[in-house]
């Protein structure tokens, strides 16, 4: 990911997530995310308190960004159905642009400090009920526990971009997009 034009801050968080990605939370020293960032590993500590700091801020800022903009998509969508389409859309940017982010989130998801931990879950709860709504707007009748589950098979498919990226992005984002909506039994007015 390029770092270009970010804040001192956020280029630590993006550098974070790729290293975390490429060696595991564990595997990666203070000293080694200040040499990458071109800081001293103490020199961090301006910045956050601890490596489990950082861990917490990424995880948790990208379950904000999905929620927030999440809501603004449906918030604007003309129907149930466009909301879906939406969402899917903003989604795959998402699990597209933020590989790393995938990665960090499904191993080191137990390296999070428990408070962290419960605001992440919070936070991926509102959203998948964001989805299973709308969902449940399209199809008549889905009860929302089903609506959940939906909405979570339509997140491992689009979440599997660190694995199944083997298209470059606008490709592969028509792919993916195809794909989670025909699983949502949503039509897909790009394809007619």
């Amino acid at each position: 990911m390029t770092t270009e034009g970010l804040s001192r801050r956020e280029q630590i968080l993006a550098t974070a997530a790729d290293l975390f990605a490429a060696r595991g939370f564990h595997g990666v020293s203070v000293a080694d995310l200040g040499a990458a960032c071109g800081i001293s590993g103490p020199a961090l500590y301006k910045h956050f308190a601890s490596k489990d700091a950082v861990l917490a801020e990424m995880l948790v800022s990208i379950s904000q960004e999905l929620l927030s903009v999440g809501g603004a998509r449906v918030a604007t969508a003309p129907t149930p159905a466009g909301a879906v389409e939406a969402l899917v859309d903003w989604h795959v940017d998402f699990a597209l642009r933020h590989r790393p982010l995938i990665v960090v989130q499904d191993r080191d998801w137990e390296s999070l400090p428990r408070e962290a931990r419960e605001r992440v879950r919070s936070l991926q709860r509102e959203y998948v009920d964001l989805w299973a709504a709308q969902l449940r707007l399209v199809h008549d009748g889905l009860d929302l526990e089903r609506a959940r589950a939906i909405a979570h098979a339509a997140f491992g498919l689009i979440n599997s971009t660190p694995h199944s990226g083997l298209l470059p992005d606008v490709p592969m984002h028509d792919l993916l997009r195809q794909m989670a909506l025909g699983a949502l039994g949503v039509p897909d007015p790009a394809t007619g």
